[in-house]
């Protein structure tokens, strides 16, 4: 609801597997360059704000969705079995279960997987049925999660439509040095327990923290977290489906005043929803809203 009509926040998303991640902010017309030591694979934006990249699985064609929201690779089941991954070759039927939202889903292993010129070598991927809301009327047949972005150290920048991963390990690349001298600010990111990344944020004085979800088309706040600060919202036509299942009718509220760090977010309107208990509690950490491809871009 708000980045288009308005200038809005273009990142550049470090995300390293050691050091601390960052997060760089800067006007719509700053281009990334190519970055010494990486591979850029460009993706592209398709119905609702989600950022796809275009791979190979085993060989096959196919797109997954961009989504620091999520931990691993996730496939569509239907779409997996097409792309000849199986169950365990030693004759088990997976190679184990993991617990995503609150579903117990199984671990399948995917041999190859390339994007552009980057070769990611073998994976395991999580098996997920398809959902009818899950990505629009776009054509995605998984996601590609954290784990993989954060074992090739990838750099987003969701502007220029690039994904820059980590090819060169010998050749040391100053990042923030880089993304400073081309006018962004640095937004300080904090991996949680859990996995996910969050972010520091101000509205009207009163400190909180966003979860960063470039699968989220939308900056979406807690219904309980803007009721606090005094906002109002009003109802509008759009529903926000969640990876749980959960489908919430969303309102949308307008901000004046939301700072992301010391990043000033142009006044706009926001989604406000019922969020999922799942995304406003990671580990100890409480969530109030989170932070979407829109405002991203």
């Amino acid at each position: 609801m708000s980045g288009k009509t308005c200038k809005s926040l273009a990142i550049l998303l470090v995300v390293v597997a050691i050091a601390p991640v960052s997060i760089f902010g800067a006007p719509k017309n700053r281009v990334l360059p190519q970055l010494p030591g990486y591979k850029a694979v460009p993706v592209h934006y398709g119905p609702l704000n989600k950022m796809i990249i275009s791979v190979r699985i085993n060989g096959q064609s196919a797109n997954l969705l961009v989504d620091t929201g999520s931990n691993e690779i996730i496939l569509d089941a239907d779409a997996a079995e097409s792309f000849g991954v199986r169950p365990s070759q030693r004759g088990w039927r997976y190679i184990g279960f993991t617990e995503i939202s609150g579903h117990l889903l199984p671990v399948v292993f995917v041999q190859s997987l390339t994007a552009g010129g980057m070769n990611f070598g073998s994976s395991p991927a999580v098996l997920r049925n398809s959902s009818p809301s899950g990505a629009g009327k776009a054509k995605v047949d998984g996601v590609l999660g954290l784990q993989t972005l954060f074992r090739h150290k990838a750099v987003i920048n969701c502007r220029t439509k690039f994904v820059f991963f980590k090819t060169d390990y010998a050749r040391q690349t100053n990042l923030v040095a880089a993304a400073l001298s081309a006018k962004f600010a640095r937004v300080s990111l904090r991996r949680e327990a859990s996995g996910a990344l969050t972010v520091p944020c101000a509205i009207r004085g009163q400190s909180a923290r966003l979860l960063v979800d470039t699968g989220a088309f939308v900056t979406t706040f807690s219904e309980a977290f803007f009721r606090s600060l005094g906002v109002a919202s009003e109802p509008t036509r759009v529903s926000a489906h969640f990876s749980s299942g959960a489908t919430q009718q969303m309102n949308a509220g307008r901000i004046n005043d939301l700072a992301i760090g010391d990043f000033k977010v142009p006044p706009g309107k926001f989604g406000v929803a019922p969020l999922p208990r799942f995304a406003l509690r990671q580990g100890s950490t409480r969530i109030s809203g989170i932070l979407g491809i829109d405002t991203l871009y």
